[in-house]
């Protein structure tokens, strides 16, 4: 008995200190960070009225160490999730949706991109990075509370550039090709005219919610104004919660760095917005900038035939570090590599994987640049850094200049392949070791027609009829796509009928909520009505409702809770350049769906759709593919409403007058501070965002000092 005893005494101390230690491995095996070598940061933060921090340094450091101290007094947690994926520890702290992320962090090798390229970073930009990563650590420093993660700080300048090597391929859809190969099934349809042949039936690898994807951009010159002034509006189209939720800032350098704008956790600096003299704005596009090899493999997968001759595979073991309730597991995965890139083996075989900015820090530069400079030319030759490997920019400066380019880092491909399929991977000629210079960049400038709009559709129509770029001038090895969405036909409507445009006229091009009668909207209203009711009544009900819907999603018409339902998986299977869906079960589900939660087909479109953030509980407009998008929500189980948290996100409207002078107003959907209930900036603005209205941008210190709430040195 007291054997026993003692047996189950020890098995209970065993289990004992193996929980304990599933508790607290996880910290004491991850690498220790490094920080940046300490100086002194001179900077000042101000807040609005509105919660917007104002930095204003005497150096762009300054500025930058600024950036994300007042940044993580808004949105710490966040922050945290981005710096742990640069350390693969994102499953430590998020569980198995993480370790996901860290393993497409080995499987990419970021830390190996950052090791080779991050010293040849000019100085100026490895001085903002280590501020940037100063300034977080200073924060956590002086909030020990609400660090997440053990270890996980100090942070340096390395750290942060890994960030922009790990996500920055996920923007153009790479992890829609990883998950494909890992799970075995048929990569996506690639964007761009057929090259050769039969193709693989692939989707543009656009993101794990391809219909997250979007934005809409307008620019319209001083000769189609009223009023001689030239204006820009950006309008993003971001999840309104997340590493990828945008945050409005201002900063202000000795240095000549002022500019009003946008960023992402995780970043420096703002991604888009305007300085005194120009500004841009980004919407998603999609050239194929991914190319899939399938290797040949020796019988025990060790290596691979490249031009007749057997190279080793690189392998490399690693542990992913995945939190489930208080423990942290380690779970082994192997991560391979060729001369190609990244290596899957699934069932069907070993598939290599080469992208767009590949083992490239370059777009560090890049953003920053751009960020400072004065004129069109300035600008360009910022643009021409090429480091930033996909994205639409829209253009405008206080010369009355206006432009898009749609910006790709389109690879040197060799003719006489099928690009859009996968490639034999034994043959070296078909690696891509370049891509094509700026000047091959499609780049429209100043057309005729006095605007300039995109809204994820092909470049080669971006203005009026007639300004169209030449397709011919574009090789079919770019893979640009030929897309319209409803959005960009909608908004080549309205410019062409509305004439000579002024500040109003262009809200309501930005804030229409019409469907076009014409591709895929039109086919598929018509095969719901062509549904069977086979005895189920309420389908000629929701039939009459369609036919009477008058196509727009502004809440005041019969059908616009239905259609707003229907045309969401619509759009999502257009997007993706997949056929239609079964228009019955899409049908039939929006109707259980409405009678079990209103009791009818017909509720108020903002009864239906909502902004909620807290207690702050706001009806919406705008559906899926307007220019007022409301993109993606999440049902409500206990009231069937849905909460929006994809569309319209952050939205400025920027106007230079004739004498070149810029002023701004901007909008989003919740506040400042979006982490912190406690706030009042966190959901202050959600009353003007669903009401179409905006709040001035204070972009100059004597406009600011007035409505100051918050003035400090952190």
């Amino acid at each position: 008995m007291r054997v026993f005893k003692r047996l189950a005494l020890s098995l209970l101390v065993l289990v004992v200190v193996t929980a304990i230690a599933l508790a607290v491995w996880e910290p004491l095996v991850a690498e220790s960070g490094k920080a940046p070598a300490s100086r002194k940061y001179d900077v000042e933060i101000v807040r609005d009225d509105f919660g917007v921090p104002h930095i204003f340094g005497k150096t762009d450091a300054d500025v930058a160490y600024g950036v994300a101290y007042a940044h993580s007094e808004d949105d710490f947690s966040t922050i945290q999730e981005v710096a742990a994926m640069t350390r693969a520890r994102t499953g430590a702290m998020t569980g198995q949706d993480g370790a996901k992320v860290d393993f497409a962090a080995h499987l990419l090798d970021i830390r190996g991109t950052v090791d080779r390229k991050y010293d040849t970073l000019p100085a100026d930009i490895r001085a903002l990075l280590d501020a940037y990563a100063a300034g977080l650590n200073h924060y956590a420093d002086k909030h020990p509370e609400e660090v997440r993660l053990s270890g996980l700080f100090p942070l340096e300048g390395r750290d942060i550039a890994a960030g922009f090597v790990l996500r920055s391929p996920f923007f153009f859809g790479l992890d829609s090709v990883l998950g494909a190969l890992v799970e075995g099934k048929d990569l996506p349809i690639e964007g761009g005219p057929k090259l050769s042949g039969k193709e693989v039936a692939r989707v543009t690898p656009i993101g794990p919610e391809p219909d997250m994807n979007g934005s809409n951009a307008f620019a319209v010159a001083p000769a189609r104004s009223t009023d001689n002034v030239t204006r820009l509006i950006s309008n993003s189209h971001q999840p309104w919660r997340g590493g990828v939720a945008w945050y409005e800032l201002v900063v202000h350098s000795e240095e000549g760095w002022d500019f009003a704008g946008a960023t992402f956790p995780g970043s420096p600096y703002p991604f888009l917005g305007h300085n005194k003299y120009l500004g841009w704005t980004n919407t998603v596009n999609r050239p194929d900038l991914i190319d899939v090899y399938k290797l040949e493999l020796n019988d025990d997968r060790t290596q691979y035939r490249l031009d007749g001759q057997w190279r080793d595979l690189e392998s490399q073991r690693v542990w992913l570090k995945v939190k489930m309730g208080p423990f942290t597991l380690p779970v082994p995965q192997t991560v391979y590599r060729s001369v190609h890139g990244p290596v899957i083996l699934n069932d069907k075989g070993a598939f290599a994987i080469r992208y767009a900015g590949i083992d490239e820090l370059k777009m560090l530069e890049q953003y920053f640049r751009i960020n400072k400079a004065r004129d069109f030319a300035e600008w360009q030759k910022a643009m021409a850094i090429q480091g930033v490997p996909a994205t639409n920019f829209i253009y405008a400066d206080a010369k009355g200049n206006i432009a898009m380019a749609y910006n790709a880092l389109f690879p040197a491909r060799k003719p006489g392949a099928n690009w859009r399929g996968v490639l034999p991977g034994d043959r070296s000629d078909l690696i891509w070791k370049t891509h094509l210079p700026w000047d091959r960049v499609p780049l429209l400038v100043n057309p005729a027609s006095g605007y300039i709009m995109n809204a994820n559709n092909t470049p080669f129509v971006a203005a009026g009829p007639g300004d169209e770029l030449d397709r011919a001038s574009f090789s079919a090895l770019m893979g640009i796509e030929d897309d319209m969405t409803n959005r960009a036909r909608q908004a080549i409507k309205l410019f062409e009928a509305a004439g000579q445009i002024d500040a109003a006229t262009l809200a309501r091009i930005k804030y229409d909520v019409g469907y076009d009668k014409s591709d895929y909207a039109t086919g598929w209203i018509n095969a719901l009505l062509a549904v069977k009711p086979d005895g189920d009544k309420r389908i000629p009900q929701a039939q009459a409702l369609l036919r009477a819907w008058d196509w727009q999603m502004d809440g005041k018409g019969k059908g616009d809770a239905l259609a707003l339902m229907l045309m969401r998986p619509a759009m999502r299977q257009s997007y993706r350049r997949l056929p239609l869906p079964d228009p019955r079960e899409e049908l039939v589900a929006a109707i259980d769906h409405l009678e079990k939660y209103f009791r009818t087909l017909d509720p108020k479109l903002g009864t239906v759709l909502r902004l909620r953030q807290g207690k702050v509980d706001l009806p919406m407009d705008g559906g899926s593919d307007t220019l007022r998008a409301a993109t993606l929500w999440d049902v409500d189980e206990e009231d069937g409403r849905f909460a929006v948290r994809h569309g319209d996100s952050f939205i400025q409207f920027v106007e230079w007058d004739k004498d070149g002078n810029v002023s701004s107003r901007s909008i989003q959907p919740f506040g400042a501070a979006t982490t912190r209930p406690d706030s009042p900036h966190y959901a202050d603005q959600a009353k003007l965002f669903v009401e179409h209205q905006t709040k001035p941008v204070y972009f100059t210190r004597q406009a600011l000092m007035p409505h100051a709430k918050r003035r400090y040195r952190p």
